[in-house]
């Protein structure tokens, strides 16, 4: 056997949903570039649910749907209400909270197409309202009704703060939705095709895609950024902070990434929102930081930004707590979860690899007695 540590370079499935090829990430052969200017995330959602773009009535039925969908059962609030909110972290609350969707839908078990299908769209319709639910019941507020005449972006900002968004927030949400919403065979999605490759159902699939992308080497890079950011505090501490932490060969978050080498094509259009963001708020300074943090390091390291780098600073300036930012990811990422589940589910064959041992070899047991 050939041992290949972290799968690295492995390629353990066929899939027609999204692709790296020559540092270029595409959804269904659309490039990332396009559909960030052009596209909005409930399209995206139909392209990798259908393998193509969806037309107008198509997309109006899509919508009304995640809008019929978006609220939570009252179970789930009260449940909130029962953590030791000073000890939760939102990821972990985020996992629970889907975990226990599955035990109000009748259906979860149920695994013909069509029911999954439609447990997908329950649960990328509540994902919006399980995280800002939280949000608010921790610090001890009502939870904010979804509104039936606002985009999935702007329904999840409205009910997170309770006002209604401007054009540039919602922009800003759509985009980085967008973005995040599928990324070939990351950790959190092979996760869910390994659980539901058993025959498991959806909500299983995507509570396991979920404990996944808590770990900090997945989605917590963008938390982790805000918190060097906030440490850093001004631009003059940004090189003596980043040469000090290069010289001990600390990592910096939000740097390199496995599978580009020229650089991670999704970053451009966050660096973009930043800046204009971090403008309109007052506070040029986080993207000024972030700026230089990365000429130095792509400068002394030829490590280019990732996706995670500038959406901290970007997420900061819409006013979001930063422990939220990797349940933001999700939020998105759950399209593509849901969309690897179905495709799993269509072609299934059990995952189950091999591992080349490394203990001691052939022993005889002994009797407790005689042990030394």
């Amino acid at each position: 056997m050939t041992v290949t540590r972290g799968l690295e370079g492995v390629v353990a499935t066929t899939s027609s949903i999204s692709s790296i090829i020559d540092d270029t990430l595409t959804y269904v052969g659309y490039d990332i570039d396009d559909l960030a200017e052009n596209a909005s995330f409930e399209e995206v959602i139909y392209l990798l649910w259908h393998r193509r773009l969806p037309t107008e009535p198509e997309l109006a039925e899509l919508k009304k749907q995640l809008s019929e969908n978006a609220a939570l059962p009252q179970q789930v609030i009260e449940h909130f209400k029962m953590y030791p909110i000073e000890k939760v972290h939102p990821m972990a609350a985020l996992r629970s909270a889907v975990s226990l969707l599955g035990l109000y839908d009748e259906d979860a078990d149920t695994m013909e197409p069509e029911s999954n299908y439609q447990k997908a769209i329950r649960l990328q319709a509540k994902m919006p309202a399980i995280v800002t639910t939280f949000a608010r019941v921790r610090k001890g507020l009502e939870p904010i009704a979804p509104r039936t005449d606002l985009s999935f972006a702007a329904n999840f900002l409205y009910m997170l703060t309770g006002n209604e968004p401007d054009e540039i927030a919602v922009n800003a949400m759509d985009k980085a939705l967008v973005l995040h919403a599928d990324h070939e065979l990351n950790a959190s999605t092979f996760t869910a095709r390994v659980c539901v490759a058993t025959l498991s159902d959806v909500y299983s699939g995507v509570t396991a895609a979920i404990g996944a992308l808590k770990g900090p080497l997945h989605g917590g890079a963008n938390e982790a950024v805000m918190k060097m950011l906030k440490e850093i505090g001004t631009i003059e501490n940004v090189e003596p902070y980043v040469r000090g932490k290069l010289e001990k060969k600390e990592k910096i978050m939000g740097f390199g990434h496995r599978v580009y080498r020229s650089g991670d094509p999704r970053a451009k259009h966050l660096r973009a929102m930043s800046k204009k963001l971090t403008e309109l708020t007052g506070e040029p300074h986080w993207y000024e930081m972030s700026e230089k943090i990365e000429s130095i390091v792509t400068g002394e390291k030829k490590l280019p930004p990732n996706v995670d780098f500038y959406s901290a600073s970007m997420y900061h300036s819409l006013g979001i707590d930063h422990d939220l930012f990797t349940p933001i990811f999700a939020v998105s990422r759950v399209s593509g979860w849901l969309a690897h589940i179905l495709e799993q589910y269509d072609n299934n064959r059990l995952i189950r690899p091999r591992a080349e041992y490394t203990g001691p070899g052939m022993q005889t047991y002994v009797p407790i007695n005689q042990r030394g």
